[in-house]
């Protein structure tokens, strides 16, 4: 497995002029945050909760600027009410999900929500995309950005657990 699928999404977003990035710290997140953190036309948020991610993309939008989301499939559950600000006021959010809770996950508080993940987020209106290997990873990317920003709605592309790696404790 190759740690290169980080460094492919931030060029993904670097490309489509995300400069603002909100995040709840995540192990599968680490290197992309880093990258963020070091990209000096880019800001890194580190959020408290999720769901102040999707206000700070509608902020981020209202001024003029582009943002995503970062979060591990446990933060879902917490963002599904404020979706529903999204929904209503169509504005782009791009969120990039690790997921937890499937192949060889080993915490059993992980797998609920990683196994109702893409479901209810499919219940909110927003459009799952997924890549599992490497190679689907940028492609991916760059297609949920497009209709993200294009379509003024909201992706969602989960990150499997394949992909991120086994968790070692």
């Amino acid at each position: 497995m190759s740690d290169a699928w980080p460094d492919r999404i931030f060029a993904a977003l670097k490309r489509a002029g995300v400069s603002q990035v909100g995040y709840v710290p995540d192990a599968g997140h680490a290197r992309l945050i880093a990258l963020c953190h070091a990209e000096p036309q880019m800001r890194a948020v580190v959020l408290t909760t999720e769901e102040e991610g999707v206000a700070l993309a509608a902020g981020a939008w209202l001024g003029g600027a582009r943002a995503a989301l970062l979060m591990q499939s446990s933060g879902v559950g917490n963002c599904l009410n404020m979706l529903t600000l999204q929904r209503n006021c169509r504005f782009p959010l791009l969120a990039l999900v690790t997921m937890r809770g499937e192949w060889a996950e080993f915490n059993p508080w992980q797998v609920p929500m990683g196994q109702t993940a893409e479901a209810a987020l499919r219940l909110a209106d927003v459009v799952v995309c997924r890549a599992d290997a490497e190679a689907d990873v940028e492609p991916t990317v760059e297609a949920a950005l497009d209709i993200a920003f294009g379509a003024e709605c909201a992706v969602a592309v989960l990150l499997g657990q394949r992909l991120i790696g086994r968790k070692q404790w």
